[in-house]
């Protein structure tokens, strides 16, 4: 049986997902930061016969995550519901192993897999400056133009200004900056669906002219430094190579692998 999800639910589904919570940080987060009732998001559970839940699908905006344990699980009616959504561009994203079962339902897509890590403490953090800054919500414009500049980050519609201001202003993230010449910004790192015991690491990206100079594994450093002075764990996901070894030289170790379903037009 598959229905909506309340408030009346929560605990049983925080339980669900705290099985593997790094992996669910997402779904957790967006519990935890927006509940139940928000326009962009809506939650269904799988429940078997004796009313024991199977699985969970997530639609956050335009982006649905599906999970379940179980590799029999039947998920059928969780294509059905991704399917009936009358949303443009829609984007499918999770663990892989769950992902890639749903590749058929978008009409045509980009497909992108990437390294799941996750840091528990400080050992290995960089050394940083003073330079680093927090972002407040007047600098969501510029963060958004660097994002625009880089490439890997273009093939998804989730960076807005507005979207990045709320961010901020919620509380739900932080981010970290280094300025470069002009008032431009030469990297950033963030955080999203922070929760009581986790963060994601997001959009770390560097300027192109900026780069191999340290700054990302500054920024980084700093960022990660300050969210786990604060009791919890931070998780990120990585395709480019280069970016993986910096991640790793700081202290993240890989435990799963991600991917994302980007849905497209058909020629």
């Amino acid at each position: 049986m598959i229905r909506k999800l309340t408030e009346s639910d929560r605990e049983l589904t925080l339980a669900f997902l705290n099985d593997e919570p790094a992996m669910n940080l997402f779904i957790i987060g967006d519990i935890e930061n927006f509940g139940f009732h928000e326009d962009f998001q809506e939650l269904w559970g799988s429940f078997n016969d004796l009313n024991q839940m199977e699985g969970v699908l997530l639609r956050f905006h335009e982006n649905f995550i599906p999970y379940y344990k179980d590799n029999n699980f039947d998920i059928e009616e969780f294509k059905k519901i991704i399917g009936s959504q009358e949303i443009p561009k829609k984007i499918i994203s999770g663990k892989e192993r769950i992902v890639e079962n749903f590749k058929d339902i978008l009409r045509t897509s980009k497909e992108k897999s990437m390294y799941f890590c996750e840091i528990k403490d400080a050992n290995k953090l960089k050394e940083y400056g003073n330079q680093i800054k927090i972002a407040t919500e007047e600098d969501a414009e510029r963060i958004y133009n660097l994002l625009e500049d880089i490439e890997e980050f273009q093939t998804t519609d989730t960076n807005s200004v507005e979207r990045i201001e709320k961010v901020i202003a919620s509380k739900t993230g932080r981010i970290y900056f280094i300025e470069g010449e002009n008032g431009e910004l030469a990297t950033v790192a963030q955080t999203t669906s922070e929760t009581a015991t986790a963060a994601m690491v997001v959009g770390v990206a560097t300027k192109k002219e900026y780069r191999g100079k340290g700054l990302m594994s500054q920024c980084l450093s700093k960022l990660c430094h300050d969210v786990l002075l604060e009791g919890k764990t931070l998780c990120l996901f990585y395709s480019n190579p280069k970016a993986g070894s910096v991640y790793h030289s700081i202290g993240f170790e890989s435990i799963g692998k991600w991917m994302m379903l980007v849905e497209g037009r058909a020629n």
